[in-house]
């Protein structure tokens, strides 16, 4: 999952930033409406996660551009006015979920996972494919009853190439979903992390390379 945050409060931004990592979350940060909204237009997030009270162009500015451009991501407006009248109204701006100030990261995690599993009815809570188990809230793996321990970015590729059930994910779009905006798109971060994540799971390997397309999990 890769998600932006948007958060005038730098500090504030960067512990989110830093909380998700430790989820497996990609995440990449933005500090006004204005960013926000370049940022968008140009990476595919799954989930925004956007104060309202922004300088600039406002949250709500941003919430309303983000649904009329069609822009496709979920919108989870994080901020500290918690009345109901505050609450509607971001409904009503395209919001999918609110979740107001202070709040514990744990349910900020839990909410964009169940943002992340909403549109897609095919996708479940708990991912199971070609012998492979794994459950992204309780973040474990298991391979044909056999408990697989992950590292992060093991955890965050294997999390996409599941959701995707077979189909092929080039390597731009792994490096895209599980890494954040710092990521050299010339490294072999994608190769490496996939070499130890076969190991990791064992043979026969589930991991299989399409040349010159990507990769995919699956039988041989």
């Amino acid at each position: 999952m890769r998600v932006l945050v948007v958060e005038d409060e730098v500090y504030l931004a960067e512990a989110i930033q830093a909380g998700l990592r430790l989820e497996a979350i990609a995440a990449d940060l933005a500090f006004d409406g204005h960013a926000a909204l370049e940022s968008v237009t140009v990476t595919a997030y799954d989930v925004v996660v956007l104060d309202r009270d922004l300088p600039g162009v406002s949250g709500d500015e941003v919430c309303r551009q983000i649904v009329a451009q069609g822009i496709g991501c979920r919108v989870l407006m994080l901020t500290a006015a918690g009345d109901l009248d505050d609450k509607v109204a971001g409904f009503e701006l395209g919001a999918d979920d609110y979740l107001t100030k202070p709040f514990e990261l744990r349910e900020l995690v839990v909410r964009l996972r169940a943002l992340v599993r909403r549109p897609a009815v095919t996708n479940p809570t708990v991912l199971e494919y070609a012998g492979v188990r794994l459950d992204p809230f309780r973040r474990e793996v298991y391979r044909s009853g056999r408990y697989v321990k992950l590292q992060r970015k093991q955890f965050a590729v294997l999390e996409v190439l599941m959701a995707a059930r077979g189909g092929v994910i080039s390597a731009e779009t792994l490096l895209e979903k599980a890494w954040d905006e710092n990521a050299d798109p010339f490294s072999n971060a994608v190769r490496l992390t996939i070499s130890a994540l076969r190991k990791r799971l064992g043979d026969p390997w589930v991991i299989h390379t399409v040349p010159g397309v990507g990769y995919r999990i699956g039988d041989e």
